[in-house]
């Protein structure tokens, strides 16, 4: 069985003319391809860039996800923080730093987070990792701070794990 299929064939009314009147600037062509490839180059590091968070240390931190938990017997809500400069070893960000910023995004994210969401944690538990973990799976070559807090009156009061 021999199959035929149609072509339909696009035709102008107007022929545009292939070149400008005064000739191609070979310059404004490699500009205007520069810019593209810059422009596609840059696109996923500035998409990135709106997602990272601000913290007091500058590192570059973005949120991994939030978690209700009651499985300790009682609402803790879990914000989880990807911070891949922090670590142990020189010219990371250790815990002594790491800490301020976990209690700045307590304040400035995880209040407002439990304020919108109407909810009442006994519980807000902070975590910066240096990659992204699945909860709950151990990961030993992971770096990973923690801190927990309670909210009283919009403020992240330290509790300690």
């Amino acid at each position: 069985m021999i199959q035929t299929t149609r072509h339909n064939h696009a035709q102008a009314e107007r022929h545009a003319r292939a070149t400008p009147e005064r000739g191609a600037c070979v310059l404004q062509v490699w500009g205007r391809a520069l810019s593209l490839v810059v422009l596609v180059w840059s696109s996923p590091v500035w998409a990135q860039s709106e997602n990272l968070l601000k913290v007091p240390s500058g590192q570059p931190v973005h949120l991994s996800d939030v978690l209700l938990d009651n499985n300790p017997g009682e609402l803790w809500v879990r914000f989880r923080f990807v911070a891949p400069r922090i670590g142990y070893t020189a010219g990371r960000i250790g815990y002594d730093v790491a800490s301020g910023d976990m209690e700045h995004l307590c304040q400035t994210l995880a209040v407002a987070y439990v304020e919108k969401y109407e909810l009442d944690p006994a519980r807000v538990v902070i975590s910066l990792s240096d990659r992204p973990v699945e909860f709950g799976n151990s990961a030993p070559d992971a770096t990973q701070f923690f801190e927990a807090y309670r909210l009283e009156q919009s403020q992240c009061i330290w509790e300690g794990l």
